[in-house]
């Protein structure tokens, strides 16, 4: 649960670490209704977001503006995609999801990154842990030799309220914040989740805004890429 009045406490890195990690998602399957703005620079859209999640197995996503504008399937393995207004479509790994946030990302990661979750595994490595603004900061205290990563965990419900990759050298960095979050079925749930991708040549903002979550429902997916698109190559 969210406890508003909750501050900091000197605690150690292990302890925020084993807080975070219970606090994980433990339902089956997610129904949601998102309200999504995407811009690159170059194309800016607004776009209503179906999206189900069997935990685990596979992401689905059908974004919509009057018509159907794609359709996404993504599984531990393998991404498909496909756009109706461009007659495009993309089917193979994690390729496209890396032309899109900058930084290499699996499945795990992924659905991590919806739920409020941090993007790696706390409790594989050690951690040390800064408290800035009623915030829990947690780094690893090796750093990996590509990237900086920092999770900053919010003591009312050690959930995040943002994640950061960065690789100074190459000039990439992917900010993932959680402006609120909500109780659903007993469950702290992200009511919001912003994702600014930056390169050296590129800014990307995704903002997902939740409409609606249904937990634990019979979630029908489908996708089928239709005949006489083109393939995309990443």
């Amino acid at each position: 649960m969210i406890d508003v009045n909750a501050t900091t406490k000197n605690i150690s890195a292990r302890k925020v670490a084993k807080k975070h990690t219970e606090a994980h998602f433990d339902k089956q399957n997610i129904d949601a209704k998102l309200k999504v703005n995407f811009d690159n620079g170059k194309s800016k859209q607004a776009l209503s977001v179906s999206m189900k999640i069997k935990k685990d197995e596979v992401i689905w996503l059908k974004g919509s503006k009057f018509i159907t504008v794609f359709k996404a399937e993504i599984t531990p393995t393998a991404v498909r995609y496909y756009s109706s207004p461009f007659k495009n479509y993309f089917e193979g790994d994690f390729s496209m999801i890396k032309k899109l946030l900058g930084v290499e990302i699996n499945f795990d990661q992924l659905q991590n990154l919806f739920l409020g979750q941090a993007l790696t595994n706390l409790k594989e490595e050690k951690q040390v842990v800064e408290i800035v603004d009623n915030t829990y900061i947690l780094s690893p205290e090796k750093q990996a030799e590509l990237f900086d990563i920092f999770f900053n965990i919010n003591p009312a419900h050690f959930k995040l309220d943002e994640q950061s990759i960065v690789n100074v050298d190459k000039n990439l960095r992917l900010d993932v914040k959680y402006p609120s979050y909500s109780v659903i079925d007993d469950v702290v749930f992200p009511s919001a989740v912003k994702i600014k991708a930056k390169s050296k040549n590129s800014l990307t903002a995704i903002d997902l805004q939740y409409k609606s979550v249904v937990f634990d429902t019979d979630v029908k997916m489908s996708f089928n890429i239709p005949k006489g698109y083109k393939q995309l190559k990443f």
